[in-house]
């Protein structure tokens, strides 16, 4: 597919669904599948959950510290993820979670957006919480290579709310401050902007805008107690564009293939009613 990171997305939500599959190797996983936690156990895993999840997707999300943990080789076997989520159709979003301040954000962004890169995906996740600001070359790369961004604005871990709720002295809170420059950078974008926020599917009532103009990623749908009630109730009108991220739920229906896209098939039914 062809065009900015926004309208991929935006065809293969309507085409495959809004779930976003999660890839995240927990060395519980592994145990539950009967497989080490070893480098060939890893591999053995991920590959399997990309042959059941990635062709009945339109996102699959690999989280970069379980494969990092085991140094090279696991790395090596994120960028067969990567490469083969890709070749099965799915759009690939790196859970990476990157924030720094110029040349380290550069050579960040060169890593994982520039399409030279063995890593390369279609987006990652970044914190801005250094200011907004410090994801300038972020946005300058996403933009250069067509790739899209998703920005830690409101999260449902329990610390998130003594940076993300505070009121700076302007008014509003930290966290709708994010998305307010989120919509500023999707501004007149069709049929949808590159610039994605993180908010968590536990949240709860927010208060916040989610019209951004962008996609809206919601991790914690499924076994972590995210709904569809809760996503319609967080998001209202802007729920077309959320993308409900489940990693744990999905990947204990493996490791059966069939089971898995069995699963995430439903998963999707579900999202559409």
């Amino acid at each position: 597919m062809t065009g900015s990171f926004g309208t991929r997305l935006r065809a293969a939500m309507d085409a495959r669904g809004a779930l976003c599959a999660g890839i995240d190797p927990h060395a519980s996983l592994l145990l539950e599948w009967g497989l080490d936690d070893t480098v060939a156990g890893l591999e053995r895993f991920a590959l399997t959950a990309v042959e059941g999840l990635a062709p009945a997707v339109s996102v699959v999300k690999p989280q970069s510290a379980f494969y990092e943990r085991f140094g090279s080789r696991g790395v090596a076997v994120l960028e067969r993820v990567i490469a083969e989520s890709r070749a099965a159709g799915a759009l690939v979003l790196l859970d990476v979670k990157r924030g720094d301040i110029g040349s380290t954000s550069q050579a960040y962004a060169d890593a994982y957006l520039d399409p030279a890169s063995p890593l390369a995906a279609d987006a990652i996740t970044v914190s801005p919480y250094l200011g907004f600001g410090s994801l300038s070359p972020f946005v300058d790369t996403a933009r250069r290579f067509d790739a899209g961004l998703f920005v830690l604005a409101l999260t449902s871990n329990k610390e998130g709310p003594e940076v993300q709720h505070a009121v700076p002295a302007d008014g509003g809170t930290v966290g709708g401050l994010m998305l307010s420059h989120l919509a500023a950078l999707n501004a007149g974008e069709s049929p949808l902007g590159s610039f994605g926020a993180v908010v968590g599917a536990t949240i709860g009532e927010t208060g916040e805008s989610f019209a951004i103009n962008g996609p809206l990623l919601a991790p914690g749908y499924g076994a972590q107690g995210g709904t569809v009630a809760d996503l319609r109730r967080i998001f209202g009108s802007a729920y077309p564009n959320v993308l409900p991220s489940s990693s744990r739920e999905l990947l204990r229906a493996g490791p059966d293939v069939a089971s898995l896209r069995a699963a995430a098939e439903k998963v999707n039914d579900e999202l559409r009613g």
